[in-house]
């Protein structure tokens, strides 16, 4: 087995590249925006470093992806952070030159869309990192999270191993970013369970894969950074789902079709994101919240039952879509201990 690359970490003083191969929303939006790197340079001491395409909603994946070029090229860029996801960055991917990213591997770090990104390094052998856009996890409201920031600095700034913590409160509630009043308190939370376990008389090591659910389903129909069945042998799989709140039927019904594919029973286990259950299309109330997930938790079960029914699944980590985020590696090392309810990764 190829051992994976982890690129070097940014230290105090170092630039940090600042992008969005995805939505350009730091134009529409510029107060999370704007906090998100203010944070980044007072708390981090990272200075960030904008390119051409950065604030613009209307760029095209050329230019989103000679953005990303330019970026791992420099040396004296030290790491590359989306400003935020989107829906379209599956149309960038074609315009990559691999061998940009190979000869200079980068930390890199983003999450939802950023899905597209996380597994094409992650194919190309380089440990990418799910989490930790600028403009949610850095810039959230009032205070960035604890839990986010003890985990992105960990993530961002160290190497080695890290043990993920559980949280005992959650929120998904979004408020208006057009409105200067969101950013004079932080969101609320609400009080919520740990990690739910499944076929936790085992412990499960391996390299990690996946990332936002329905971005994965995307590459699935397109054929794009799929590889074949075999080389997820005994590697763990990271799903969570996004604030377009997908139903019980579309989770199982992805799930299933990567069990057809020979897929779902390759992996060892999987790390399944607390379900974000709460949008502005959807304001569910807290008895529908905890129905929502309720039934995404059974449609991964019900998956899991017809083709990979021995893997260890750990429910409701959160490094998905909902606040705290903990940052986890695409491509990189985990330990899954079901004895000791432990997961470390290597960071």
């Amino acid at each position: 087995m190829v051992l994976p690359i982890y690129p070097p970490k940014p230290r105090p003083g170092d630039r940090v590249a600042i992008v969005s191969p995805s939505s350009g929303l730091a134009e529409v939006f510029p107060r999370p925006y704007e906090l998100g790197l203010r944070r980044l340079r007072e708390d981090f001491r990272l200075v960030p470093v904008e390119y051409p395409a950065t604030r613009r909603m209307s760029a095209s994946p050329q230019e989103r992806a000679a953005d990303l070029h330019a970026a791992f090229a420099d040396p004296a860029i030290a790491a590359v952070i989306v400003s935020i996801g989107g829906d379209d960055q599956i149309t960038v991917l074609p315009y990559l030159d691999a061998e940009i990213f190979r000869a200079n591997p980068k930390p890199f770090f983003g999450y939802s869309d950023s899905t597209n990104l996380l597994t094409y390094l992650a194919n190309l052998g380089i440990v990418a990192y799910h989490g930790g856009s600028i403009m949610c996890e850095f810039g959230r409201p009032g205070a960035m999270h604890p839990l986010t920031t003890v985990s992105l600095q960990a993530a961002l700034l160290t190497s080695g191993e890290y043990e993920l913590r559980e949280s005992t409160v959650y929120g998904d509630v979004q408020r208006d970013w057009g409105d200067p009043a969101t950013f004079a308190s932080t969101p609320v939370m609400q009080a919520c369970e740990g990690w739910r376990w499944h076929n936790a008389d085992q412990v499960v090591e391996g390299l990690t894969w996946g990332g936002n659910l329905e971005i994965l389903s995307w590459l699935l129909m397109a054929d794009r950074e799929i590889g074949p069945a075999e080389a997820y042998d005994g590697m763990v799989l990271l799903i969570e789902t996004s604030e377009e709140l997908p139903t019980a039927t579309e989770v199982y019904r992805i799930l299933r079709n990567m069990g057809e594919r020979g897929l779902l029973g390759r992996f060892a286990g999987i790390l399944v994101g607390r379900a974000k259950a709460w949008s502005f299309e959807h304001p569910n109330t807290p008895d529908q919240k905890a129905a929502h997930a309720k039934e995404q938790r059974e449609a991964v079960l019900r998956a899991m039952a017809a083709y990979n029914p021995e893997a260890l699944i750990v429910f409701d980590v959160d490094f998905g879509h909902t606040d705290p985020q903990v940052v986890v590696p695409v491509g990189g090392q985990v330990r899954i201990d079901g004895h000791t309810r432990r997961i470390t990764v290597r960071y």
